[in-house]
């Protein structure tokens, strides 16, 4: 199985960036750490800070892997095209956020995502990721 996991704007900031919102871990730590609890699961990883090259990553991923995981940030609330390419797909995608993002800013209870994305995961820090790989491995 490969799952690749898609992030968006300001998440390479991730352990220096708000930490009381965000945690104080970097994800490229995380990710090592979900790579050793899933090692049957190739598990590729995507950052981009740039709109355009997170919709070419889920166009060069959305027909050769089983599940992408994306966390787009704040063009999570912005991006039609996200939403566009998602729905252009045929790889299920699940949106993931650290934090809840229904408990902060109101322009952040609407996303361009969710209606195309398989689930939402959302509120439980880094956990979120590990939740939407279960997701993808339940039978």
């Amino acid at each position: 199985m490969k799952i690749t996991i898609i992030n968006g704007p300001n998440l390479n900031l991730l352990g220096k960036r708000e930490p009381e919102i965000y945690g104080s871990q970097g994800f490229e730590g995380y990710l090592e750490a979900l790579k050793a609890r899933y090692p049957n699961i190739d598990i590729a990883y995507i950052q981009s800070n740039i709109e355009g090259e997170l919709i070419d990553a889920l166009h060069a991923e959305g027909f050769s892997t089983d599940g992408i995981i994306l966390n787009a940030g704040a063009y999570t609330h912005t991006s039609v095209g996200i939403g566009d390419a998602i729905k252009a797909i045929e790889t299920p995608v699940v949106e993931v956020h650290i934090s809840n993002t229904f408990s902060r800013e109101d322009f952040r209870h609407t996303s361009f995502i969710t209606p195309n994305a398989r689930g939402l995961i959302l509120g439980f820090g880094l956990d979120v990721y590990r939740l939407a790989i279960e997701s993808f491995t339940a039978k």
